[in-house]
């Protein structure tokens, strides 16, 4: 049973990280990365118990609302990123379908060098710092950038929750994931302020 519900939460990752991949609307990629914690949460499930888990789900939860809360509260415009990003729906499709024959052909190697962490958790982990990599790689807006380095992270502690337990790593990841939000909402602030006062100076 858990099993199946493994497999389902890698299908989720696969649709959310296309999704941010492909999202335009800030509160999309808010949503897409709420749901993404909850697969990532299915994910830990394998090898931790509830209550180290739900710190996961909870931490990026609250990540989340974090930079949707600043995020809403600017005023200005999201930046047109025609210009940064490679234009086109198709090409950010064969670049995430290369992501995916990537982490395909290498998750069952890395899955016998964790110890057999487990097929679909490590499928899962792969993708989600492959397309992180991969979103990473193509924006340059602030809210995007955080999203994607919180993709990442996310795919790296259900790696590492494989292979260690500690509560103590647990609580310090908790804080990284929370830490960059407010990094990412500051950020969006301040560059926010400073469109405002170039605009009022024009």
């Amino acid at each position: 049973m858990m099993l199946t519900f493994s497999w389902v939460a890698v299908v989720v990752i696969v649709i959310t990280s296309v999704g941010l991949l492909l999202a335009r609307d800030w509160r999309s990629s808010i949503i897409l990365l709420a749901v993404q914690y909850v697969a990532m949460f299915t994910l830990c499930l394998s090898h931790m118990p509830l209550g180290m888990a739900s710190v996961k789900v909870v931490s990026g939860w609250m990540s989340a609302a974090t930079l949707g809360m600043t995020r809403s509260s600017l005023s200005t415009p999201d930046i047109d990123e025609e210009n940064n990003w490679p234009r086109g729906i198709s090409f950010r499709l064969f670049a995430a379908g290369m992501v995916g024959i990537i982490v395909a052909g290498a998750a069952p190697r890395v899955n016998l060098m964790m110890a057999d962490a487990g097929t679909a958790v490590t499928t899962g982990s792969l993708l989600l710092i492959g397309m992180g990599l991969l979103h990473l790689g193509l924006t340059a807006n602030i809210l995007r950038v955080t999203i994607s380095l919180m993709t990442i992270l996310s795919g790296f502690e259900i790696l590492y929750a494989a292979v260690e337990g500690s509560v103590l790593v647990t609580a310090l990841l908790a804080t990284i994931i929370l830490g960059l939000a407010l990094v990412g909402a500051y950020l969006m602030l301040a560059a926010n302020a400073e469109e405002t006062e170039e605009t009022e100076s024009v």
